[in-house]
């Protein structure tokens, strides 16, 4: 297997609505542990550190990566289990709710019904692989 180069690693910016959607579909799938999400109150950041299934890479492939969301005014969870921080989650999607423009809530909804929300001022969301790929016998399977 070649390695990708850090040129070749997948970094995107929200600014919108529709720029987390584009992040939404990278990130379906993606999983990681309770302890490797973060909430920074004073620098208003929220971090998760995610191994992402590639969709656009040839396949059979997940790769370390890392959204930041800013402009974080709040977090809530429910049904994750903060305590449990080797627990490990399911990504599914991330959603905008608008708010008073151009604020609003950015929710991360997880397998299990779980899921995150955290109020924001505006969309503020990069996305950046920090590994090279590795390959996984596992394909995420969606039901019909």
């Amino acid at each position: 297997m070649v390695a990708d180069t850090p040129s070749q690693r997948l970094r995107l910016l929200a600014e919108d609505a529709d720029d987390l959607a584009v992040i939404s579909a990278a990130l379906q799938d993606a999983v990681g542990k309770v302890g490797d999400i973060a909430f920074e109150p004073g620098a208003r950041r929220l971090t998760l550190a995610l191994n992402r299934y590639r969709w656009e890479g040839r396949g059979g492939e997940r790769v370390r990566c890392a959204l930041q969301i800013g402009s974080v005014l709040k977090v809530q969870t429910r049904r994750i289990r903060r305590g449990a921080k080797e627990a490990v989650v399911e990504l599914l999607a991330l959603t905008f709710e608008p708010d008073e423009s151009p604020g609003g809530v950015v929710v991360m909804q997880f397998a299990g019904g779980g899921d995150l929300r955290a109020e924001v001022e505006c969309v503020d969301a990069v996305l950046a692989d920090i590994s090279d790929p590795w390959p996984t016998p596992r394909v995420p399977k969606h039901q019909a």
